[in-house]
């Protein structure tokens, strides 16, 4: 007993949270929890929408619903943890995001899902910075620090992978609904260790929320995605996709402008002023587009074209999992006190390159064994080596009062990342197929292999994406090795200035 006083004792003298490490486990839940929910209803999502009746035009609105108010309100949620308290909007997340798991789960009908869709990305848009931010805040020395962000990167890299494979199992097993339902003790266990070990300064009373600069910003991430999301159904050259897309870049140029002129703006422009969180974050769009939608088209070759069986489909995404998790928490995290940021950036994005540009020779009846599982190991590899050095340089040396608002831009480069590759890449693909089929008529085997062929030039274009990533890491993150810079956690000159 007096051992652990004194080990409690000694962590209070250094200024650290003597259960720091159990408290990273429940942020690492929470942080699961909202990152495999975009993709566990993907597999799920046939089932759901024979129950439920709905469209071929409206079923999409079980992802986009989430991933519009998720991307959208998630710089709110930043500045509501700011002006809040972190851990208390970290329990309001998990609350808010258990009760509309189980409204969504409960769903008679298609507008009740949809609804619960977004509710549950309204409360992520709170539960995700306020995670990653009580993270950053625990731990402040650099070779811990580098530990725990391999953890949560490994979960954030690997959690939409892990999505797919649980909702294999819960749809095959039991139904749909589950695939909500997990949700509920999930976050109930992850309320319980909040209370329990995590801690928190009271939140910044002087912080005040920028309302023209919540419609400007979240209104213009919106409609971005959402005309991203309608391209696929309705064409690029459709006046409603045309006219959202010209609406998002007008509404974000007038938030930029606002921001810099704003008394207490919504996303601080100092934060985006360093050259290397500006890259990070840059790095991420670009590596969360191909990654997105590499998942869309391999759930879809493997179950329509290979006939796997949704738990089968899951299950082979697992070594994708293994590959991401070993490359944040053992070689990301090793390397990162002794190496800058960029020497893992760059290869990671190629390595996930040479995986896509694999992918790019798939045929009707190509093998998992040899032609798809070398793939998913190298983009596992590539994007574990990516995601622990983009999360802990974006979010280092920054002042504690803009500490929720840096997470929640981190969380909205990947949240919006994700958005526009499974809506740009899915309308190439389909485009692309439409094209093959056409140029081939009365051909058999023509309709399969003119499916394959719009996933293999999709995957090639997010083989040039993920190109266009390595390339931003390397001209734009210039830090040095965290061991040789300011301390992750200090506030440094540019969050003063």
């Amino acid at each position: 007993m007096s051992i652990g006083r004194t080990g409690e004792s000694r962590a209070a003298a250094e200024g650290t949270d003597p259960h720091r490490w159990w408290g990273l486990v429940v942020i690492a839940l929470a942080q699961l929890m909202v990152v495999l929910d975009a993709t566990i209803v993907n597999i799920a999502l046939p089932s759901a929408q024979r129950a439920l009746h709905m469209s071929d035009g409206n079923r999409q609105w079980v992802i986009t619903a989430y991933t519009l108010a998720f991307g959208g309100l998630l710089l709110l949620g930043g500045r509501i943890a700011d002006l809040v308290g972190r851990k208390r909007t970290f329990v309001i997340g998990l609350v808010g995001f258990a009760l509309a798991s189980a409204l969504g789960g409960a769903a008679t009908g298609s507008g009740m899902l949809f609804g619960a869709r977004a509710l549950q990305g309204v409360f992520a848009a709170v539960l995700a910075p306020s995670a990653l931010s009580l993270l950053t805040t625990m731990f402040t020395d650099p070779r811990e620090r580098g530990k725990a962000f391999g953890v949560y990167s490994a979960l954030a890299g690997s959690g939409s992978a892990i999505g797919l494979i649980i909702g294999g199992v819960l749809t095959e097993y039991l139904t749909w609904r589950w695939c909500l339902y997990v949700n509920v003790p999930i976050a109930a266990l992850a309320v319980f260790g909040a209370f329990a070990l995590l801690h928190d300064r009271p939140g910044h009373r002087d912080v005040r929320l920028d309302v023209p600069g919540v419609l400007l910003g979240c209104g213009g991430l919106v409609a971005i995605v959402y005309g991203f999301g309608e391209a696929q159904p309705r064409g690029w050259s459709d006046p409603l996709v045309l006219a959202m897309l010209a609406a998002g870049v007008l509404l974000l140029v007038a938030f930029v402008w606002w921001q810099a002129r704003a008394p207490s703006p919504l996303l601080p422009l100092r934060i985006l002023r360093s050259r290397d969180r500006a890259g990070c974050l840059l790095t991420m769009t670009f590596a969360v587009i191909g990654m997105f939608g590499l998942f869309l088209f391999m759930t879809y070759y493997l179950q329509v074209v290979l006939g796997y069986s949704p738990v089968r489909t899951g299950l082979a995404f697992l070594p994708m999992t293994a590959a991401i998790v070993a490359g944040s928490t053992q070689i990301s995290a090793r390397l990162l006190p002794h190496v800058p940021p960029r020497r893992l950036l760059v290869p990671g994005m190629l390595l996930a390159t040479g995986g896509l540009l694999l992918l790019t020779r798939l045929t009707p009846h190509s093998s998992y064994a040899g032609e798809i599982l070398p793939s998913l190991v190298l983009l596992g590899l590539g994007l574990g080596l990516t995601f622990m050095p983009v999360f802990a340089t974006a979010t280092a040396g920054v002042a504690p009062r803009d500490a929720g608002v840096t997470s929640a831009t981190v969380n909205t480069a990947q949240q919006v990342g994700g958005s526009i590759g499974t809506a740009l890449l899915n309308t190439i693909a389909t485009t692309s197929a439409a094209a093959y089929v056409a140029a081939r008529p009365h051909r058999p085997g023509t309709v399969p292999a003119g499916v394959v062929h719009g996933y293999t030039v999709a995957i090639a274009w997010a083989a040039v994406i993920m190109i266009v990533a390595a390339l931003t890491a390397g001209l734009m993150v210039t830090a040095p090795a965290p061991k040789h810079g300011a301390p992750a956690g200090s506030a440094v000159r540019e969050s003063v200035g």
